[in-house]
């Protein structure tokens, strides 16, 4: 069933064009991903979607019977109530109706109106159908939404009376998450919503909109959040938009694979174009050639040329290097200890880290633990109440701060490196910082004036010019597009020092940890590997926790106790096999997609008049294409199997 159709949507500010001929399809169940890089107006299209905001051309199609909430970024819950009592509003609907059911079983306990039985059957039946309808919209199941989803977005240890009003943006911006989670529109659509969520609570929000059972569209710049979530692919860039089928990782591999096979049509017609051009050059004005180079010349003018395919626009290029190499060890924190004040809460306690060189440590734990706290003791910004820090020999510290306090706002983007750097002249400054995206008049701006990501990307500048051999980030990639997430990424793969990071973004944390640090409030755990692996050596101890609880109810005279532990072994069993079947699955659908693409291509070089007249060449070629065809018929019919 089709939610939302948009056709041909343009959209301008003054003489802008902004977004143009934009089309876009939302059906039930559907789980689509709005990707592009930062000013592409992926916030825009959802804002008229959501009817928040006019287009100056073409359609959208919404039946009328169609429900949809719209959450946009950052948007805080603004409320006089308590948590509760907001969260209850959602179903004012069901505690009317509740109301009066409560009322009806009243009047049907009266014996007068018993008497009279046209009455009575009226109420009853009128009761049956409210009551049905009440079951049926989840009249007896509400609380429990309610507190499942406040579990999940971290209010657990909440006081549900609490004013909404005390609470920090951060908690009023999850609230206002939760409340449209409970709304269950027929469309989701979600703007930046894994802003402000921890780890473990993006993972909960991830199973929440796996099973959510109407159509969510989402902007984010999780791309680990878009891998577990989507399966469509609008992606916005050059103020047009192109679908993609599958997740964000599918996405990166199809518009590579498509690019490449359009500059080949592209560079494969100018080559013909070229070939005849010159054919009639040469033979245009000899009598016994000129009507054939007249022939070609009309080929010329019918032909369809292709534009040459676009490319992304200007990504930042930078790498960090190092000025001397520091020693073996490079920090050491033994039982470290901090509280605020000698009367607050202790933060944390026996906190223990040792970091080596060329150690990639990420730093993980919920939200509120003192991840940031932690960071900015060692750099001596605040002081530990207990234990010992040591850095080593020849370390060099370079912090990177999420906030980006560091930047002084008066100043321009020009002078806020130059002015650290003064010994070098400006065309090496500006040169930097056109790696980094800022050009021409750009340079010239106040930092006060820039956006999030400009100022990210302009401390990263500031980093990088450091040559730092211990790099120590806080929330690097906030604020980042995809684009210069990725070059974050490489330039920090091949960073030859060592580096201790927080971040909630899991696909970064793969992609740069060797270790992963887990902290709480009472120890710290390390895990050596990325965050895949400390996912599963959690889901390991989670399940080695079941056999241990399922052995002790087996010793208090459980005779069942050796079948649970077979069943619990069976069922360890069973999904790792399932995790074999699903990468085999994967790895199948990369094999088909790949063969395809080689299809295409020989199916559009036979197209070509010159290969079609070559009957061995075009022989050739069909043969090879019959083989790639058995190949993903062989490959289906697997694929096929797995699946059942």
């Amino acid at each position: 069933m089709i939610l939302m159709q948009l056709n041909q949507l343009t959209k301008r500010f003054g003489a802008e064009l902004i977004l143009s001929n934009i089309k876009l399809e939302v059906q039930m169940h559907d789980r689509i991903a709005i990707v592009g890089r930062n000013g592409a107006g992926k916030s825009t299209l959802l804002k008229m979607m959501a009817g928040e905001m006019s287009h100056d051309s073409g359609d959208i199609f919404k039946p009328k019977d169609v429900t949809m909430e719209y959450l946009a970024q950052n948007t805080g819950l603004d409320s006089e109530q308590s948590i509760w009592i907001e969260m209850e509003g959602v179903f004012a609907y069901l505690k009317r109706l509740e109301s009066e059911l409560r009322k009806m079983e009243t009047n049907m306990a009266d014996p007068a109106l018993m008497e009279d039985q046209d009455t009575y059957q009226k109420l009853l039946s009128s009761y049956d159908e409210k009551q049905d309808y009440f079951k049926r919209s989840g009249g007896y199941q509400y609380e429990a939404e309610i507190k499942a989803v406040l579990n999940g977005l971290n209010f657990h240890d909440f006081d549900w009376s609490t004013p909404i009003t005390s609470l920090s943006g951060g908690q009023k911006t999850r609230l206002a998450l939760g409340k449209l989670l409970l709304t269950k529109p027929d469309i989701l659509i979600l703007d930046e919503p894994t802003n402000h969520l921890d780890i473990e609570t993006l993972s909960w929000l991830e199973g929440y909109l796996q099973g959510y059972e109407g159509a969510v569209v989402i902007v984010s710049h999780d791309r680990y959040f878009l891998d577990e979530i989507v399966n469509t692919v609008y992606e916005i860039a050059h103020q047009g938009s192109k679908k993609f089928h599958g997740n964000y990782s599918d996405y990166l591999k199809k518009k590579e694979a498509d690019y490449e096979l359009e500059l080949k049509h592209f560079e494969k017609q100018q080559s013909e174009i070229k070939r005849m051009e010159e054919f009639v050059q040469k033979n245009i004005v000899r009598a016994t050639t000129s009507k054939r180079a007249q022939s070609r010349r009309k080929q010329l003018e019918k032909m369809d040329k292709l534009d040459k395919p676009k490319t992304d626009q200007q990504s930042a290029k930078f790498s960090f290097q190092v000025e001397k190499k520091s020693g073996n060890d490079v920090l050491k924190l033994s039982n470290l200890e901090f509280q605020y004040d000698p009367g607050s809460p202790v933060l944390f306690n026996h906190l223990s880290v040792h970091l080596q060189r060329s150690d990639s440590v990420a730093l993980v734990g919920p939200n509120g633990v003192g991840k940031t706290t932690l960071l900015k003791t060692i750099i001596g910004e605040l002081q530990a109440t207990g234990g010992t820090i040591m850095l080593g020999t020849n370390v060099q510290v370079g912090y990177y701060d999420q906030e980006q306090t560091k930047l002084h706002s008066k100043k321009t983007v020009l002078y806020e490196l130059w002015d650290e750097y003064p010994l070098k002249n400006e065309k090496d400054i500006r040169t930097i910082l056109g790696n980094f995206l800022f050009s021409g008049e750009d340079v010239l701006k106040p930092v006060s004036a820039l956006s999030g990501g400009e100022k990210a990307r302009l401390s990263l500048a500031k980093l990088m010019m450091l040559e730092a051999n211990f790099l120590i980030l806080d929330e690097p990639t906030n604020h980042l597009d995809l684009d210069s997430k990725e070059v974050l990424e490489s330039a920090l793969i091949d960073y030859p020092g060592t580096i201790l990071f927080v971040s909630h973004d899991r696909y970064f944390i793969n992609k740069i940890a060797t270790q992963v640090v887990e902290m709480h409030p009472e120890e710290t755990r390390t895990f050596l590997g990325d965050y895949d692996y400390y996912v599963q050596k959690k889901q390991e101890e989670v399940e080695l926790q079941q056999l241990e609880e399922a052995e002790a109810v087996g010793q208090r005279g459980n005779v069942e106790e050796p079948q649970m532990k077979n069943s619990f072994e069976q069922d360890k069993a069973d999904k790792r096999e399932e995790r074999k079947r699903q990468r085999r699955i994967t790895e199948i659908e990369q094999e088909i997609e790949n063969i395809e693409s080689k299809v295409e291509e020989i199916e559009a070089l036979l197209c070509d008049p010159e290969i079609y007249q070559d009957h061995e060449k075009s022989l050739e070629l069909t043969e090879s294409n019959q083989t790639y065809q058995q190949q993903i018929e062989t490959l289906m019919e697997e694929w096929e199997d797995l699946h059942e």
